[in-house]
């Protein structure tokens, strides 16, 4: 499996619900550093696994949305404890949907796996990965 992994990050402020969560029932921040990890079995005919300007470019316009917000604000979220694990898999649906569409060329149609890796700080992450 050939695999290629883009970088960015993001700022975000939320809170959650529930005893478990101690002192983060509280109103805080988190940046997360975002690897993108995108998987094929074989290269394509130029021997990329995707664009990756491509793909940068739209991992950036995903994140965006949730740059500097509050996510305890953000409607579709509502009721929800917005961990980092929840946040990979919206990235990844997100992500998902816009390969579908095209939005990363031509090549992103070979793939056939992604995992989104969200790093909370430098000793925990939380990751989800799919099949496309």
């Amino acid at each position: 499996m050939y695999r290629l992994c883009v970088r960015d990050h993001f700022m975000i402020a939320h809170s959650f619900n529930g005893e478990i969560f101690g002192p983060a029932q509280r109103t805080h921040g988190a940046t997360y550093v975002v690897d993108v990890v995108f998987q094929r079995p074989e290269l394509d005919q130029d021997g990329l696994v995707i664009d990756i300007g491509l793909a940068s470019e739209t991992v950036k316009e995903v994140l965006a949305d949730y740059n500097y917000r509050n996510l305890d604000e953000v409607s579709e979220f509502s009721g929800k404890n917005t961990t980092t694990e929840f946040m990979a898999k919206v990235i990844f649906d997100q992500l998902a949907a816009a390969i579908k569409a095209g939005k990363m060329g031509t090549t992103a149609q070979g793939l056939t796996h992604m995992e989104i890796k969200l790093h909370e700080s430098h000793v925990a992450w939380a990751s989800y990965e799919g099949a496309l």
